[in-house]
């Protein structure tokens, strides 16, 4: 479950692709480094905050074996719930994020629920809510864009603060809400019965269930777990630019979440994880991610990138699971 190797190799990683890319991104003209600018690594640690939420969300399903295709809907629906709930009921926000959330918990007891009393694929389960969810939202709005409009503007305006650390530079909230969140889940996979289970249930179900573990009960929780995260994540992002269209919101942030969680070490046959590697998969991601955007001034490359790393860490668990069982 906790690897030491893998942790620090995926650091490593990390350390190479941010050093190579401050390299590359000097700009001839006035010989200035954009990557490392306050303003570039600013906006890259408040991405890094929401992107990372998603990824320890799909995280909390990979490791029973299962998956969530569902995740960029959901960021959809509360992208779109909450400035609903804001500006067109008066809510106060400190209602309406919660609400937004056990919206979410609910989604995830029903995926968990299909899964264990049906018995039906995660796959098709949550393929199905990827087109479910985001064509019910769509109906609802009349794929009208849904913004605050002047609801909400203190909880905007906290997503967006910095925690100031020098001149001009400071941690963004996201981020700090993303730390919250890996504390919390660092805490439940590697000290609780909960957390112990979770993974017996992704090495061998049918083992955990003949040693005493509720398997049912656990994949259920486990499925919630996902989608509150999940909703959570679409209320970060919905408050960062204050609008969504729910023909496009969110559309492709499952695979970010999901190739975050694999690059980080998460073994999609389950079993295996590390919270602290997912946060440095997200990371590298997103990390990839702006390296294209200031080398090449186009995001045209941003979909092959996350094809070739879930491809790439699919590829490496497969070798290095082989590699152990020789040895």
């Amino acid at each position: 479950m906790n690897d030491p190797r893998k942790l620090v190799g995926i650091a490593v990683l990390l350390l190479a692709v941010v050093l190579v890319t401050a390299l590359l991104s000097r700009d001839p003209a006035t010989g200035a480094y954009t990557f490392v600018s306050a303003y570039n690594l600013e906006n890259l640690l408040q991405r890094i905050g929401m992107y990372g939420v998603l990824s320890l969300a799909a995280a909390f399903v990979i490791v029973t074996g299962g998956i969530d295709l569902s995740l960029g809907s959901l960021v959809a629906v509360a992208g779109c719930l909450l400035p609903w709930l804001c500006r067109d009921c008066g809510w106060s926000p400190l209602l309406a994020v919660p609400v937004v959330l056990a919206t979410g918990a609910l989604v995830g007891l029903w995926h968990g629920i299909l899964v264990v009393g049906l018995r039906l694929q995660p796959f098709v389960v949550t393929l199905c809510g990827l087109l479910l969810y985001r064509g019910i939202v769509r109906a609802a709005t009349g794929d009208r864009t849904m913004g605050f409009q002047g609801a909400a503007n203190g909880l905007r305006e906290l997503v967006a603060a910095r925690l100031p650390l020098g001149p001009g530079f400071g941690l963004p909230v996201p981020l700090l809400l993303l730390a919250a969140v890996a504390l919390a889940s660092g805490w439940l996979w590697n000290r609780t019965v909960f957390g112990r289970h979770l993974f017996a249930l992704g090495r061998n179900e049918e083992a955990a269930r003949f040693a005493g573990v509720r398997t049912g009960a656990l994949t259920i929780a486990a499925y919630v777990v996902c989608s509150s995260l999940a909703a959570l994540g679409g209320c970060l992002f919905v408050l960062d630019v204050g609008a969504a269209e729910p023909a496009s919101f969110g559309s492709w942030y499952e695979l970010y979440a999901i190739a975050g969680a694999v690059l980080g070490g998460v073994a999609l046959r389950g079993g295996e994880g590390q919270v602290l590697a997912v946060v440095f998969g997200a990371s590298l991601m997103l990390v990839l991610q702006n390296a294209i955007n200031l080398n090449f001034r186009s995001n045209q490359l941003e979909h092959a990138v996350v094809g070739a790393v879930i491809l790439g860490g699919a590829a490496a668990d497969e070798l290095l699971r082989r590699l152990r069982r020789r040895r």
